[in-house]
Parts: C-alpha cells; sequence; structure tokens
C-alpha cells in the first residue's frame, strides 16, 4: 500500500518544513508515503469561498484515481487515539487497498464534489490548527501509527 497526503498550498515556514521532512524521512522506513502539494490559487481576491472550494477540489479530482480511497482530514471527522488509527491502518494494509490518500484543505475546506467522493473524514483534533502545522502533525501520527504497529518504543501509553 502507498499512502499520499495531498494539500492546498505550500509551508513557508522553515521550522515546521524542517520538522515535516525528519518525520517524512522516519516514516519512509514503514511505508511508501509521498507528499504532493497543490499549489494555492492565484487571483482569488474576486472569487467567493465556494467558488475556491470547488476550484481546490477540481484539482484534488485531477491527483486521485477511481480505486484511491480518500480520506479526508476534517474537524467534523471521526476522532482517533493514536492506538486506535494505528489499528486503523493495518485494516487498510490487509485489506490489499493500493493506494490511500489523505487530504488537507484549502483555509475554506472543501467542496461538496470532494465530500461525495470521500470514503472518510478524520478529525486529528476539535481545535483548530494552521494548514502548515497540520501537515507535521498528521505526518508524525502516520510515523506513531506504525511504530506502534512494530511495537517500537516511541508510543508510550
Amino acid at each position: 500500500m502507498k499512502i499520499a497526503l495531498l494539500c492546498i498550498g505550500k509551508t513557508d515556514d522553515k521550522n515546521l518544513l524542517k520538522l515535516k521532512v525528519n518525520y517524512q524521512l522516519r516514516l519512509q522506513h514503514y511505508i511508501k508515503f509521498d507528499l504532493e502539494i497543490i499549489p494555492d490559487l492565484k487571483k482569488t481576491k474576486n472569487l467567493s469561498e465556494n467558488q475556491q472550494k470547488e476550484l481546490e477540489g477540481e484539482l484534488i479530482l485531477k491527483k486521485i484515481g477511481p480505486s484511491d480511497q480518500l480520506i479526508l482530514l476534517d474537524e467534523k471527522g471521526y476522532e482517533f487515539r493514536s492506538v486506535e488509527f494505528s489499528r486503523f491502518l493495518q485494516k487498510k494494509m490487509n485489506s490489499g487497498l493500493k493506494n490511500l490518500i489523505f487530504i488537507i484543505g484549502g483555509p475554506y475546506g472543501f467542496s461538496e464534489e470532494i465530500y461525495q467522493r470521500a470514503n472518510a473524514k478524520i478529525s486529528l483534533s476539535t481545535m483548530t490548527f494552521s494548514h502548515q502545522m497540520v501537515r507535521l502533525f498528521f505526518i508524525e501520527q502516520l510515523y506513531r501509527g506504525f511504530t506502534i504497529l512494530r511495537n517500537e518504543p516511541y508510543h508510550h501509553s
């Protein structure tokens, strides 16, 4: 199985980038992982929130295949504890799934079309974090999940 994280817009903070790359490198020991950045929309000043979500949604849909399983990182999604999330990952790997794609939307969330296409929604917290921080937190949780599955000493219950 391959796991991908699709994100709208780049991260400018060098400290967050450094930490994100650190966890991406660690994660590569467990699974094939790709982080793909979809560039921010240009000239959004005259676009409504819905228009921005629809345009971002079109860009997202171009990146996914019909058999890809799509999980949205969404504030209204299911909340896992880390051990539960590791079990979720194990079930996905056991299912024979080829591509598991997680998506972090733009500043206004996802278009209705993306919600319709999604297989599930996961929330990392009831708190709000910047999209740049969510990338780091999510990649760290993927790494944590795989260390839990291998009974490695990273996670402490």
